[in-house]
Protein backbone atom coordinates (compact mmCIF):
# COMPACT_ATOMS: atom_id res chain seq x y z
CA UNK A 1 0.00 0.00 0.00
CA UNK A 2 1.67 3.34 -1.16
CA UNK A 3 2.33 5.94 1.95
CA UNK A 4 1.55 9.44 1.41
CA UNK A 5 2.66 12.96 2.18
CA UNK A 6 0.66 15.95 1.89
CA UNK A 7 1.90 18.87 1.49
CA UNK A 8 0.09 22.27 1.87
CA UNK A 9 0.37 26.01 2.53
CA UNK A 10 -1.85 27.77 4.97
CA UNK A 11 -0.86 30.76 3.94
CA UNK A 12 -2.32 30.68 0.36
CA UNK A 13 -5.80 29.35 -0.49
CA UNK A 14 -5.22 27.32 3.03
CA UNK A 15 -9.13 26.71 3.82
CA UNK A 16 -9.96 25.55 0.40
CA UNK A 17 -6.67 23.17 0.26
CA UNK A 18 -7.60 21.47 3.41
CA UNK A 19 -11.11 21.14 2.46
CA UNK A 20 -9.98 19.70 -0.52
CA UNK A 21 -7.91 17.15 1.26
CA UNK A 22 -10.22 16.49 3.73
CA UNK A 23 -12.23 13.76 1.69
CA UNK A 24 -9.25 12.29 -0.16
CA UNK A 25 -7.30 11.95 3.31
CA UNK A 26 -10.49 10.04 4.77
CA UNK A 27 -10.76 8.00 1.64
CA UNK A 28 -6.79 7.15 1.35
CA UNK A 29 -6.92 6.00 5.48
CA UNK A 30 -9.89 3.92 5.18
CA UNK A 31 -8.57 2.27 2.17
CA UNK A 32 -5.17 1.55 4.70
CA UNK A 33 -3.14 3.57 3.46
CA UNK A 34 -0.95 5.74 5.33
CA UNK A 35 -1.02 9.86 4.97
CA UNK A 36 1.28 12.15 6.45
CA UNK A 37 0.46 16.10 6.37
CA UNK A 38 3.06 18.56 6.62
CA UNK A 39 2.23 22.67 6.12
CA UNK A 40 4.87 24.55 4.40
CA UNK A 41 5.65 28.50 5.57
CA UNK A 42 6.34 29.13 1.47
CA UNK A 43 6.90 27.50 -1.52
CA UNK A 44 10.56 27.19 -1.14
CA UNK A 45 9.66 25.05 2.57
CA UNK A 46 7.25 23.35 0.45
CA UNK A 47 10.11 22.18 -1.87
CA UNK A 48 11.80 21.45 0.16
CA UNK A 49 9.31 19.18 2.43
CA UNK A 50 8.33 17.45 -1.09
CA UNK A 51 12.37 16.78 -1.88
CA UNK A 52 12.34 15.09 1.74
CA UNK A 53 9.24 13.19 1.29
CA UNK A 54 10.25 11.88 -2.07
CA UNK A 55 13.95 10.51 -1.01
CA UNK A 56 12.03 8.43 1.87
CA UNK A 57 9.72 6.80 -0.87
CA UNK A 58 6.43 8.39 -0.28
CA UNK A 59 4.38 9.75 -2.85
CA UNK A 60 3.96 13.49 -2.39
CA UNK A 61 0.62 14.92 -2.97
CA UNK A 62 0.54 18.42 -4.28
CA UNK A 63 -2.82 20.20 -2.57
CA UNK A 64 -3.27 23.19 -4.10
CA UNK A 65 -3.21 25.21 -7.18
CA UNK A 66 -0.62 25.72 -10.64
CA UNK A 67 1.50 27.51 -8.48
CA UNK A 68 1.89 24.44 -6.02
CA UNK A 69 1.92 21.64 -8.29
CA UNK A 70 4.68 23.40 -9.94
CA UNK A 71 6.49 24.07 -7.82
CA UNK A 72 6.32 20.79 -5.95
CA UNK A 73 6.26 18.53 -9.59
CA UNK A 74 9.90 20.96 -10.07
CA UNK A 75 11.67 20.11 -6.96
CA UNK A 76 10.78 16.13 -7.98
CA UNK A 77 11.47 16.86 -10.94
CA UNK A 78 14.68 14.58 -12.17
CA UNK A 79 14.28 12.53 -8.52
CA UNK A 80 12.47 9.33 -9.43
CA UNK A 81 9.76 10.66 -6.80
CA UNK A 82 6.47 9.39 -7.51
CA UNK A 83 3.60 12.53 -7.40
CA UNK A 84 -0.21 13.35 -7.24
CA UNK A 85 -2.12 16.05 -7.40
CA UNK A 86 -4.80 17.01 -5.32
CA UNK A 87 -6.48 20.42 -7.57
CA UNK A 88 -7.67 22.80 -5.11
CA UNK A 89 -6.93 26.51 -6.75
CA UNK A 90 -8.07 29.34 -8.69
CA UNK A 91 -6.57 27.50 -11.82
CA UNK A 92 -5.97 23.74 -11.88
CA UNK A 93 -4.55 24.22 -15.08
CA UNK A 94 -2.14 20.96 -15.36
CA UNK A 95 -4.61 19.04 -13.20
CA UNK A 96 -6.69 20.03 -16.41
CA UNK A 97 -4.50 19.35 -18.88
CA UNK A 98 -3.90 15.47 -17.22
CA UNK A 99 -7.94 14.89 -17.05
CA UNK A 100 -7.75 14.16 -13.62
CA UNK A 101 -10.91 13.53 -12.02
CA UNK A 102 -12.45 16.40 -9.07
CA UNK A 103 -14.64 13.73 -7.03
CA UNK A 104 -13.13 12.86 -4.53
CA UNK A 105 -13.57 9.14 -4.19
CA UNK A 106 -12.81 8.86 -8.22
CA UNK A 107 -9.21 10.63 -7.65
CA UNK A 108 -8.86 8.71 -3.86
CA UNK A 109 -8.75 5.36 -6.69
CA UNK A 110 -6.33 7.08 -8.86
CA UNK A 111 -3.76 7.77 -6.14
CA UNK A 112 -4.33 4.33 -4.57
CA UNK A 113 -3.86 2.22 -7.59
CA UNK A 114 -3.11 4.42 -10.54
CA UNK A 115 0.22 3.48 -12.26
CA UNK A 116 3.00 6.33 -12.28
CA UNK A 117 3.25 8.21 -16.42
CA UNK A 118 6.20 9.98 -16.63
CA UNK A 119 5.96 13.38 -17.81
CA UNK A 120 7.43 16.47 -19.25
CA UNK A 121 9.05 19.39 -16.95
CA UNK A 122 10.42 22.43 -17.88
CA UNK A 123 13.79 24.11 -16.84
CA UNK A 124 13.63 27.91 -16.52
CA UNK A 125 16.69 30.40 -16.80
CA UNK A 126 17.27 33.62 -16.55
CA UNK A 127 19.68 36.44 -15.62
CA UNK A 128 17.56 37.99 -12.96
CA UNK A 129 15.95 34.71 -11.18
CA UNK A 130 17.85 31.71 -9.95
CA UNK A 131 17.10 27.90 -12.19
CA UNK A 132 14.02 26.67 -11.66
CA UNK A 133 11.57 23.81 -12.89
CA UNK A 134 7.84 24.25 -13.67
CA UNK A 135 5.75 22.21 -15.27
CA UNK A 136 3.23 23.87 -17.26
CA UNK A 137 4.06 27.17 -19.53
CA UNK A 138 6.23 29.78 -19.48
CA UNK A 139 4.88 33.47 -20.58
CA UNK A 140 6.19 36.43 -20.90
CA UNK A 141 4.33 39.56 -21.90
CA UNK A 142 0.11 41.02 -21.15
CA UNK A 143 -0.47 37.72 -19.79
CA UNK A 144 2.24 37.87 -17.01
CA UNK A 145 1.21 41.23 -16.08
CA UNK A 146 -2.48 39.82 -16.13
CA UNK A 147 -1.66 37.27 -13.67
CA UNK A 148 0.70 39.70 -11.54
CA UNK A 149 -2.56 41.72 -10.96
CA UNK A 150 -4.71 39.18 -10.46
CA UNK A 151 -2.04 37.63 -7.60
CA UNK A 152 -1.72 41.33 -5.80
CA UNK A 153 -5.60 42.07 -6.39
CA UNK A 154 -7.10 42.55 -3.23
CA UNK A 155 -10.92 42.66 -4.20
CA UNK A 156 -11.49 39.93 -6.19
CA UNK A 157 -10.89 36.12 -5.88
CA UNK A 158 -11.04 32.67 -7.94
CA UNK A 159 -11.52 33.50 -11.60
CA UNK A 160 -12.75 36.64 -11.63
CA UNK A 161 -9.34 37.79 -10.59
CA UNK A 162 -8.06 36.81 -13.56
CA UNK A 163 -10.55 38.56 -15.53
CA UNK A 164 -10.13 41.66 -13.99
CA UNK A 165 -6.01 40.91 -14.13
CA UNK A 166 -6.27 40.27 -17.92
CA UNK A 167 -8.32 43.72 -18.39
CA UNK A 168 -6.56 46.19 -16.69
CA UNK A 169 -2.93 44.70 -18.23
CA UNK A 170 -4.60 44.85 -21.95
CA UNK A 171 -5.84 48.44 -21.75
CA UNK A 172 -2.52 49.83 -20.17
CA UNK A 173 -0.24 47.58 -22.67
CA UNK A 174 1.97 48.81 -25.03
CA UNK A 175 3.21 47.56 -28.33
CA UNK A 176 6.33 44.88 -27.69
CA UNK A 177 9.32 43.89 -29.89
CA UNK A 178 10.42 40.30 -29.49
CA UNK A 179 12.94 37.89 -30.59
CA UNK A 180 12.02 34.63 -29.71
CA UNK A 181 14.46 32.14 -30.58
CA UNK A 182 13.09 28.07 -31.35
CA UNK A 183 16.05 25.44 -30.98
CA UNK A 184 18.78 28.30 -32.77
CA UNK A 185 15.85 29.75 -35.76
CA UNK A 186 15.31 33.25 -34.81
CA UNK A 187 11.16 34.66 -34.98
CA UNK A 188 10.63 38.50 -34.89
CA UNK A 189 7.81 40.20 -34.18
CA UNK A 190 5.55 42.75 -32.65
CA UNK A 191 2.50 42.05 -30.27
CA UNK A 192 1.39 40.95 -27.06
CA UNK A 193 3.00 37.94 -25.74
CA UNK A 194 4.93 35.34 -26.52
CA UNK A 195 4.30 31.46 -24.85
CA UNK A 196 6.51 28.41 -24.21
CA UNK A 197 4.05 25.95 -23.63
CA UNK A 198 4.48 21.87 -21.95
CA UNK A 199 0.68 22.05 -20.83
CA UNK A 200 -2.22 23.21 -23.08
CA UNK A 201 -3.97 24.99 -20.51
CA UNK A 202 -3.01 28.44 -18.20
CA UNK A 203 -4.78 31.39 -17.07
CA UNK A 204 -7.80 29.47 -14.93
CA UNK A 205 -8.67 27.40 -18.02
CA UNK A 206 -7.56 28.91 -21.01
CA UNK A 207 -6.43 26.90 -24.02
CA UNK A 208 -3.62 28.66 -25.06
CA UNK A 209 -1.61 26.00 -26.57
CA UNK A 210 -4.22 23.13 -28.00
CA UNK A 211 -1.78 21.22 -29.42
CA UNK A 212 0.66 20.68 -26.29
CA UNK A 213 0.96 17.45 -24.92
CA UNK A 214 2.80 17.07 -21.32
CA UNK A 215 4.79 13.89 -22.27
CA UNK A 216 5.97 14.72 -25.88
CA UNK A 217 9.22 15.99 -25.38
CA UNK A 218 8.42 19.40 -26.96
CA UNK A 219 7.16 22.74 -25.99
CA UNK A 220 4.68 24.47 -28.07
CA UNK A 221 5.28 27.89 -28.59
CA UNK A 222 3.12 30.24 -29.37
CA UNK A 223 3.10 34.01 -30.34
CA UNK A 224 0.84 36.62 -30.45
CA UNK A 225 1.14 39.46 -32.98
CA UNK A 226 0.06 42.81 -33.01
CA UNK A 227 -3.65 43.56 -33.26
CA UNK A 228 -6.01 45.90 -33.39
CA UNK A 229 -7.49 46.02 -29.15
CA UNK A 230 -10.78 45.28 -30.32
CA UNK A 231 -9.86 42.43 -32.18
CA UNK A 232 -7.10 41.47 -29.86
CA UNK A 233 -9.90 41.03 -27.01
CA UNK A 234 -12.41 38.88 -29.51
CA UNK A 235 -9.04 36.77 -29.87
CA UNK A 236 -8.81 36.35 -25.93
CA UNK A 237 -12.07 35.47 -25.69
CA UNK A 238 -11.78 32.33 -28.18
CA UNK A 239 -8.37 31.37 -25.90
CA UNK A 240 -11.70 28.97 -24.22
CA UNK A 241 -11.45 26.71 -26.84
CA UNK A 242 -8.77 27.01 -28.55
CA UNK A 243 -10.00 28.76 -31.42
CA UNK A 244 -7.58 31.80 -31.30
CA UNK A 245 -4.88 29.47 -33.25
CA UNK A 246 -6.29 29.64 -36.82
CA UNK A 247 -6.10 33.33 -36.49
CA UNK A 248 -3.24 35.11 -38.67
CA UNK A 249 -2.08 37.16 -35.71
CA UNK A 250 -1.40 34.03 -34.13
CA UNK A 251 1.58 31.40 -35.12
CA UNK A 252 2.60 28.48 -33.70
CA UNK A 253 5.78 26.46 -33.45
CA UNK A 254 7.33 23.52 -31.81
CA UNK A 255 10.77 23.15 -29.86
CA UNK A 256 12.80 21.68 -27.27
CA UNK A 257 14.24 25.08 -26.04
CA UNK A 258 12.95 28.59 -26.32
CA UNK A 259 14.20 32.17 -25.34
CA UNK A 260 12.45 34.72 -25.02
CA UNK A 261 14.01 38.32 -25.30
CA UNK A 262 12.33 41.81 -26.17
CA UNK A 263 12.89 45.75 -26.59
CA UNK A 264 12.08 46.48 -23.16
CA UNK A 265 12.10 44.52 -19.63
CA UNK A 266 8.34 42.90 -19.65
CA UNK A 267 7.40 40.64 -17.29
CA UNK A 268 7.32 37.21 -17.43
CA UNK A 269 5.45 34.05 -15.65
CA UNK A 270 5.98 30.31 -14.98
CA UNK A 271 2.80 28.54 -13.33
CA UNK A 272 1.42 31.29 -11.85
CA UNK A 273 4.54 31.88 -9.32
CA UNK A 274 7.97 32.61 -10.79
CA UNK A 275 8.13 36.49 -11.88
CA UNK A 276 10.79 38.45 -13.32
CA UNK A 277 11.36 39.93 -16.22
CA UNK A 278 13.03 38.55 -19.80
CA UNK A 279 15.31 37.38 -21.28
CA UNK A 280 14.49 33.99 -20.26
CA UNK A 281 14.91 30.45 -21.79
CA UNK A 282 12.42 27.47 -20.91
CA UNK A 283 14.02 24.18 -21.75
CA UNK A 284 11.87 20.61 -22.02
CA UNK A 285 13.07 18.20 -19.71
CA UNK A 286 11.35 14.89 -21.14
CA UNK A 287 9.94 12.33 -18.96
CA UNK A 288 11.41 14.24 -15.79
CA UNK A 289 8.74 13.29 -13.62
CA UNK A 290 6.41 10.53 -12.32
CA UNK A 291 2.89 11.69 -12.16
CA UNK A 292 -0.09 9.68 -10.85
CA UNK A 293 -3.00 10.26 -13.18
CA UNK A 294 -4.59 8.42 -16.33
CA UNK A 295 -2.93 6.92 -18.93
CA UNK A 296 -3.87 8.70 -22.62
CA UNK A 297 -5.86 6.76 -24.45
Amino acid sequence: MRQFTAVVNPTAGGATSAAALLGVARLLREAGAELETEYSRSLAHAREIARQAGARGRVVLAVGGDGMAGGIGGALSGTGALLGLVPAGRGNDFARALELPTEPAALAELLLRGEPRPVDTIEVTSAVHDRTVVLGSVYAGVDALANHHANNGRLLRGTASYYAGALRAITTWRATRYRVTVDGDQHAFTGYTAVAANSGYYGSNRLIAPAARVDDGLLEVVMIHHAPRRLFFALMNELGTGAHVHRPQVRVLRGREVRIEADRAIPYGADGEVEAVVPVTARVLPGALRVLCRTPD
